[in-house]
């Protein structure tokens, strides 16, 4: 027989791990139960993901959402994730002021693959189920799509941002489109999810999850919503378009380099979305920031906990190390101008033209002639040659006094 203080205190940890960074919940009560029955019969819940093989490349703000499914799985919960390879076909409008593309069998099909790939940087692969929503939705009949669309009204659907802003300014809205927030809840029933995650720009179509499964007779699952991740500059959200993003298959001394300019002020937001650690531990680091700690020491810590969630430790080391020799205590300013660098060879020659073309050496020939004379250092160490390898954010020092930091496109 289960001790019920034992029980209830299982629930509470359980509970604040999963809300842990959590923009919202939205059936709290029902979570709380579904864990009770699961920690009773030793059973795992079931968590779903829905993905649109659009085939990223993912960042650390698109795994936001895979972190806290790791950590649910942590918990012994089993994941769910739904490749939309029907739904595909029609194209989610979520935020979009037109409708997206529908993506074709063969578009599907490799997307979904070089997703998978990226996904399982982060969760375990035997604790994870892939489905494919076409298993179930290519089974209906038009009379079980009639009863779909019945539980719903045309108003409900306009209720959506982006249906509202097209239908006001006239953009023309697919009937087909009504159906991709439909679909996508029919996913919910057909692998009976007790709790479906999503980020903020997903509520309408996870909620309509909730309601479908309501309307079914069926138990509602919980909506949890993760916020949307702040990139490198501290206010716009992570992009790759912007600049301002750590990717999860960046090597591990960019990844490193790259934690350790997160703004001050977005420690432990960082912390919070982008690692697992636990609410306890958040706690701590919480209050010795509050006391006046060093920002640097835990940003260092951060910089470690999140390349140690993709790369060895041997690889985490060394790209600590390799910031320790480029950046600490090697007088290099911490406000330096940026140059981006085609990647051709990789080596000193190949930043000769981007660095006269934008004024920080006079011609290519007084480059030379500074390397020659000792005048050109990679990191704070004398570069040899024109073959001298260069890395993404390595900071060359030209003269005595000019400085600039290397980003490789």
């Amino acid at each position: 027989m289960i001790d019920e203080a034992v029980l209830n205190q299982e629930i509470d940890r359980q509970t604040r791990i999963i809300l842990k960074g959590a923009a919202q919940l939205i059936g709290g009560e029902d979570l709380r139960r579904k864990l009770e029955r699961s920690l009773r019969a030793d059973t795992p819940l079931i968590v779903k993901l829905g993905l649109d093989p659009s085939a990223p490349d993912i960042h650390l703000g698109h795994a936001v959402v895979l972190r806290k499914l790791k950590q649910m799985q942590d918990l012994g919960h089993r994941i769910v994730i739904i490749i939309g390879d029907f739904t595909g076909k029609i194209g989610d409008p979520t935020g979009k002021s037109k409708g997206r593309r529908a993506l074709s069998d063969k578009e599907v099909l490799e997307n979904s693959l070089t997703y998978q790939e990226q996904v399982f940087r982060i969760l375990d692969r035997n604790k994870t189920d892939i489905r494919y929503n076409g298993e179930w939705l290519e089974l209906l009949n038009l009379g079980d799509v009639l009863k779909l669309a019945s539980t719903t009204t045309v108003a409900r659907m306009l209720e959506r941002d982006d249906f509202q802003n097209r239908y006001a300014h006239n953009v023309p809205i697919g009937l087909h489109e009504f159906f991709y927030p439909l679909m996508q809840a029919y996913d919910s029933a057909a692998i009976s999810a007790d709790i479906e995650l999503g980020g903020t720009d997903q509520t309408f179509n996870i909620l309509m999850g909730r309601s479908l499964l309501k309307d079914m007779g069926k138990e509602p699952q919980a909506a949890l919503f993760m916020p949307i991740l702040e990139g490198l500059d501290g206010v716009e959200k992570m992009s790759k378009s912007l600049g301002n993003y750590i990717g999860v298959q960046e090597d591990a001394k960019v990844m490193f380099r790259k934690a350790m300019e997160v703004p001050d002020h977005l420690i432990i937001r960082y912390f919070e979305l982008a690692t697992d650690i636990l609410p306890e531990e958040l706690d701590l680091i919480k209050t010795a920031l509050d006391s006046g700690c060093n920002p640097k020491d835990y940003k260092l810590l951060l910089a470690r906990t999140i390349t140690a969630l993709y790369h060895t430790a041997d690889e985490t080391a060394a790209g600590e190390e390799f910031f320790r020799q480029a950046f600490t205590n090697k007088g290099i300013p911490d406000d330096i101008p940026c140059l981006e660098i085609p990647a051709v060879k990789g080596n000193l020659f190949d930043v000769i033209t981007p660095l006269s073309q934008n004024g920080f050496t006079a011609s290519g020939s007084e480059f030379r002639r500074l390397l020659a004379q000792g005048g050109i250092q990679l990191n704070a160490r004398r570069a040899a040659s024109l073959d001298t390898p260069v890395h993404d954010g390595d900071v060359l020092k030209i003269g005595k006094k000019k400085f600039v930091r290397l980003i490789v496109i």
